[in-house]
């Protein structure tokens, strides 16, 4: 379980092919902190688990289902990452519940500066309409933000100067791919709701 607030923006050192899976290696600093075998990592919002690690990177298995229904497919050595711990339960909860679960991936249409604040509107993949809330949350490449517009299956956020500064959006730009994740006590909800319809 994480918050969706990004610790630090790693760099991935190399992403190849194995014979079981794929291995991902990414440098880092913060988030290598305290790190043990087998903990948890969000990485672009997508729970990974740590295989390996020494002072300055860690290496991951990715499933090749991992890579094909994320943005994972997209990486390149030198490609800025999105890390986060996992959460503590002595730790604050300044986001939302993310569970590093990508829901999908979305197609950056508009990123741009509007005053002193920037504008990003994501088209998001079919279907998804349902799980977007107007003033609700979500992650995209698992950072916890709050929807400020809903167009049918596309939605927008508002970034703030921090959040350009601490995750890998400020090297996005349109036409880009992100890992979504939609808001878990919707999804509970929206199951609920069917459950009991039918």
């Amino acid at each position: 379980m994480f918050t969706g607030i990004v610790e630090e923006t790693g760099t991935v050192a190399a992403f190849t092919p194995e014979a079981a899976a794929w291995r991902l290696q990414i440098t880092a600093r913060v988030t290598l902190g305290g790190l043990a075998p087998g903990d948890s990592l969000a990485v672009n919002g997508c729970c990974l688990t740590a295989a390996r690690f020494d002072a300055g990177s860690v290496t991951f298995d990715v499933l090749e289902e991992t890579r094909r229904l994320t943005n994972f497919s997209d990486l390149a050595t030198g490609a800025p990452v999105n890390l986060e711990r996992s959460l503590r339960f002595d730790g604050k909860v300044g986001g939302h519940f993310v569970t590093g679960h990508v829901d999908g991936m979305g197609v950056i249409q508009v990123f741009e500066p509007r005053g002193k604040d920037y504008f990003l509107r994501v088209q998001a993949p079919a279907g998804s309409g349902r799980g977007l809330v107007l003033k609700g949350s979500i992650a995209i490449d698992g950072i916890s933000l709050t929807v400020a517009e809903v167009a049918g299956e596309a939605f927008a956020v508002w970034l703030i100067p921090h959040t350009l500064a601490t995750t890998n959006l400020g090297h996005k730009k349109p036409g880009d791919r992100v890992n979504l994740e939609f808001d878990l006590l919707g999804k509970y909800v929206e199951k609920l709701l069917a459950v009991r319809q039918s």
